[in-house]
């Protein structure tokens, strides 16, 4: 039964393998959690001061370099962390918005390790400015970088570079071409506040719109900086779950030669599942859009008799 709910999942379009929202539902999930501790901080004798200290500040980036030094997972978890809950609906509306696209454009395997990519180079540039920049010193011991607006930069200018011309709200005039949302976005997130403090996080953002720009631009000459990060992922999930990367080879015997009763799939001409797990293939590397029609008739033939 378990193999038989994976392979309808994968049949469905490859629902089961939708990175962006999983992206989404870390962010939030995690944002939920932080807030539960907070309000369990209210609500005891500590301060709310204590929850930063104890808690919060174990995940945020921090601008000193000696305390990033206790604490270099932050590199990484500070672009899952939001501390306010307007942050967190403007990332989230706008990382939809663009990852949704880029998603459209590329498939499902490279929109994380781009979004990664584009916060961890944030990070780093974010570090290096706040202690290069000794007007900064002053405001070091309370400089803490935390969301995914870095990592969604690199998403939106890798996007608009693939399809600037791509249209959205096509029933408004034909539409609004992707760069001028783009240009909303960098002009929404740099207008945020131009002052000293803010300086290492502004060069922060452009790091990251360089990133997207890079990755694209390798994309195009055909070297997929997604690949070893996705690579190590499945390797990681098939350590605890061996059954994964065997699930496919043994679909047909467990639905087709173990199966009881009446036939459980019915051959028709042109659908096999050599054909159905390239078509899949296609749409995890290139994107659903690029298709054709009878590919999409293949894969909607396929899911029906499924539901049967």
């Amino acid at each position: 039964m378990l193999r038989e709910n994976r392979y309808k999942k994968k049949t469905i379009l490859g629902q089961d393998g939708n990175a962006l929202l999983m992206l989404l539902a870390v962010i939030a999930i995690l944002f939920c959690i932080f807030k539960f501790l907070f309000l369990v901080y209210k609500m005891s004798d500590w301060q709310e001061i204590e929850y930063y200290t104890n808690i919060l500040d174990w995940f945020r980036m921090p601008g000193n370099f000696g305390s990033f030094l206790s604490r270099p997972w932050t590199l990484v978890t500070y672009m899952f962390v939001h501390d306010g809950v307007w942050d967190l609906i403007a990332n989230v509306l706008w990382l939809w918005a663009f990852g949704f696209i880029f998603q459209d454009l590329t498939g499902n395997n490279k929109l994380v390790p781009l979004f990664i990519y584009g916060g961890l180079l944030g990070g780093v540039i974010f570090l290096t400015v706040a202690n290069l920049m000794p007007a900064m010193a002053p405001a070091l011991p309370g400089l803490r970088l935390e969301g995914a607006s870095a990592g969604l930069m690199a998403i939106a200018i890798a996007t608009t570079i693939l399809a600037p011309n791509y249209r959205i709200f096509p029933m408004i005039n034909g539409g609004i071409p992707l760069w001028i949302l783009t240009l909303v976005y960098i002009a929404l997130t740099f207008s945020r506040g131009i002052n000293i403090q803010n300086t290492p996080v502004l060069f922060a953002h452009l790091g990251a719109a360089g990133m997207g720009w890079l990755f694209v631009h390798q994309l195009k000459r055909g070297h997929d900086w997604s690949l070893w990060l996705n690579e190590a992922y499945d390797w990681a999930t098939n350590l605890f779950n061996p059954d994964r990367k065997n699930w496919k080879k043994t679909a047909k015997d467990d639905l087709y030669y173990n199966s009881k009763g009446t036939q459980p799939y019915k051959k028709i001409p042109n659908i096999t599942q050599k054909r159905i797990d390239e078509i899949l293939d296609k749409i995890n590397q290139q994107g659903y859009r690029y298709l054709t029609e009878e590919e999409k008739e293949i894969l909607k033939r396929a899911a029906e008799d499924e539901e049967l």
